[in-house]
C-alpha cells in the first residue's frame, strides 16, 4: 500500500533495537483516513473467506481491526491485556510477549462473544516475531473457531513472525513490508 509506505518514510523514526515508532498515524494518534483505507485494504484481499469476526489485541491493533470490521461488515474482538472487573468469567486466555514493551501479557477473550462456527480474520499493526497473532491463535484453538488469515499493517521482514505463522497454515497478508532498519533508514520489501 504505497500511502502506507509514504506515511512511514514521512513521518517513521527508526529506534534502537529495530523499533519502527510510528505513532503520529498509527499507535498513538490515530489518522482516521488512513486507517479506513488500510480497512477497506484488509477487506478486499479476505472478500472472499467467509470471515465472520475480526479478532485484535489492544491497543494498537484495534483502529485497523475497527475499520476492517466496518468494511467486512462484521464485528470486532479485541482480546484485553488488563485484568478487568467485568472479564472475570468464561474467557479464553494466552500469553503473549511484546516485543517493543519488553513484558509478557495475559491477553483475554471472552467466551460469550466467540461461537464455534467463527471464521476469524486477525489483524495488528506490526509482525515481528509473531507473538501477538500466536496468541490470538492459541485462543482460537481454544474456542475451536477457524482463522481466514492474518492481516498485518507494517511486517518486519527480517524477524521471523511470518515463518512462524506460515508454518501454522495462516495465511499472512502485509500492507507494508519493510526488510531492513540498518542505519536508521527503512528499506521496504519487494512486492509478492
Amino acid at each position: 500500500m504505497e500511502e502506507l509506505k509514504t506515511r512511514i518514510k514521512e513521518v517513521g523514526t527508526v529506534l534502537p533495537g529495530n523499533v519502527l515508532k510510528v505513532d503520529a498515524f498509527l499507535n498513538h494518534q490515530i489518522d482516521a483516513g488512513l486507517m479506513q483505507r488500510i480497512g477497506q485494504a484488509f477487506a478486499a484481499r479476505f472478500a472472499d473467506a467467509g470471515i465472520t469476526k475480526v479478532w485484535t489485541v489492544e491497543s494498537s491493533g484495534i483502529a485497523p481491526a475497527v475499520m476492517t470490521g466496518l468494511a467486512l461488515g462484521v464485528p470486532v474482538i479485541f482480546a484485553r491485556k488488563h485484568k478487568s472487573l467485568t472479564l472475570n468469567e468464561g474467557r479464553y486466555t494466552a500469553e503473549v510477549y511484546s516485543y517493543t514493551k519488553q513484558v509478557a501479557n495475559k491477553i483475554t477473550i471472552a467466551q460469550k462473544y466467540v461461537a464455534p462456527d467463527d471464521k476469524v480474520l486477525i489483524i495488528d499493526d506490526f509482525l515481528a516475531n509473531g507473538q501477538a497473532v500466536s496468541g490470538l491463535l492459541a485462543i482460537a484453538k481454544q474456542a475451536g473457531v477457524t482463522v481466514a488469515g492474518a492481516g498485518i499493517v507494517i511486517e518486519k521482514t527480517f524477524q521471523p513472525g511470518r515463518s512462524a505463522l506460515e508454518k501454522q497454515g495462516i495465511p499472512v497478508v502485509s500492507l507494508a513490508k519493510i526488510k531492513s532498519l540498518a542505519n536508521g533508514q527503512v528499506e521496504f520489501a519487494e512486492e509478492d
